[in-house]
């Protein structure tokens, strides 16, 4: 028994999704009389694959949940989280929210991978900005410490998007650098979610497309629902930025037809918008609808979600005020990607009321973390704005490069004598690695050696 799980979720990390349910489930089954535990875990790992094969499986969340039913309950994390799943699958989202949270706080900071990975999930379905970044971080630091590059290839990509979402591009660009490396490796496919969520929110039309194509046509060729579910929010997503609102609408669309955890929340933020711009009020009405479900979580994004939708499609009187409150929502989650897009969303409403000082005072700070961030789209929006405001825009100077909070690190354990090694041991890093991110710290500091760092950042 123990045997067959192990085989089915060596296969489920190699080839997730369709294929990968169901020896899960019969693993399970062969496991419930014999390690009760073990049986939950497998469980687990047979949801994981069921959420990524999505709308290509449409039963297969019920086959586990309905398998999780037949398995003795258990108090430990990965039973709480069972059955949050479980409840989310046959209940829906709502009823499933004060379960995820507590297999949320349940979490202990030894827990496995098979934990972590529903941990992460859990946290974006409640909206939980800050204990996604810890899980994905605490998941980087257990595959580098091991050396298991096939974890490593899941883990840089989670990470990534969680920093996307923070609006810490450069440190995401950094990490999916790696983790092709890593991928190739191991055998692993490289996720590809948070490169095309990444380049979406630059608003890089053609590359942004060509990735995001190219995952549509993975998520067909392997039977991977999520991935075509997360292309049609990474397409909606550069499709607002660029102003194309039709085309977003078609696109959140597409997404919202199969019920993806975590994406139907991230769709429904696009198609609010879209559909309000697009003159679409039935569709953005009934996007608000589910948006306020979302807010029942309690979290800061979700909040911060709802509010903007309140503010886009609810009563003229009340926007302003449901802008400011998701400004602060926003603010408070750390989701500072949100918080610039928020921000040029009043700035546009207080300047279609000719409120042009208040419109301006909102679209600079748009511009200025948009910018700030690498949301090239988005910053376009906000400066065009403000020129219909009157306001004259300069082009953005860019200041010297600056290092991102591990380049820091490394930075400065490098001019303090430290060798590659030694660096790599305190940061959970390869050498290899460390040499990379040292590549780029003498070119953003414009040095050549090792001797030349401390000056040079003494000089910043």
């Amino acid at each position: 028994a123990h045997a067959s799980r192990l085989r089915a979720k060596a296969s489920a990390m190699t080839e997730p999704g369709l294929g990968a349910v169901q020896p899960l489930l019969d693993a399970a089954d062969r496991l419930m009389h014999l390690d009760r535990a073990a049986a939950r875990e497998t469980c687990l790992a047979a949801f994981g694959a069921a959420i990524w094969a999505g709308r290509y499986d449409g039963s297969g969340l019920r086959r586990a949940a309905a398998a999780a039913r037949e398995l003795p309950p258990g108090d430990e994390t990965a039973g709480v989280f069972l059955r949050a799943l479980v409840t989310w699958t046959e209940d829906g989202p709502t009823a499933a929210f004060p379960l995820l949270a507590r297999a949320l706080r349940s979490l202990t900071r030894d827990e496995d991978l098979a934990v972590l990975w529903p941990a992460a999930n859990a946290a974006v379905e409640l909206g939980d900005l800050r204990a996604w970044l810890d899980i994905t971080g605490r998941a980087v630091r257990f595959a580098r410490t091991t050396g298991a590059l096939s974890v490593l290839s899941t883990a840089l990509p989670y990470r990534a998007a969680s920093l996307c979402y923070a609006g810490r591009f450069e440190e995401a660009r950094d990490l999916l650098a790696e983790a092709p490396a890593a991928g190739d490796a191991a055998g692993v496919a490289t996720n590809m979610v948070s490169t095309a969520l990444l380049s979406a929110y630059q608003g890089r039309e053609r590359p942004a497309l060509e990735l995001i194509g190219a995952m549509e046509r993975e998520g067909e060729r392997r039977g991977l629902g999520r991935l075509t579910g997360m292309a049609a929010c990474a397409r909606s997503v550069l499709h607002n930025g660029l102003g194309n609102y039709a085309l977003a609408v078609e696109a959140a669309l597409r997404g919202g037809e199969y019920q993806d955890l975590v994406v139907h929340h991230w769709t429904d933020c696009e198609l609010v918008e879209a559909a309000t711009r697009a003159g679409r009020p039935d569709v953005a009405a009934r996007a608000r609808e589910r948006l306020a479900d979302w807010g029942r979580a309690g979290t800061p994004w979700a909040l911060g979600a709802q509010a903007v939708a309140d503010a886009l499609t609810g009563a003229p009187e009340r926007a302003e005020d449901r802008y400011r409150e998701a400004v602060d929502h926003f603010a408070r989650g750390g989701l500072g990607v949100f918080e610039a897009r928020t921000r040029l969303l009043l700035g546009e409403w207080l300047r279609r009321r000719n409120r042009r000082s208040d419109a301006r005072d909102e679209l600079r700070e748009a511009h200025s973390a948009a910018s700030a961030m690498g949301m090239e789209a988005y910053a376009e929006r906000a400066r065009r704005e403000l020129l219909a405001t009157g306001e004259t825009v300069r082009a953005r100077t860019p200041g010297p490069p600056v290092l991102t909070a591990q380049e820091a690190r490394i930075a400065r354990l490098a001019a303090t004598g430290h060798p590659n090694a030694e660096i790599g041991a305190q940061l959970f890093l390869s050498p290899r690695t460390v040499e990379w991110h040292l590549r780029k710290v003498f070119a953003k500091l414009g040095v050549s050696s090792r001797r030349e760092i401390d000056g040079a950042l003494a000089d910043r």
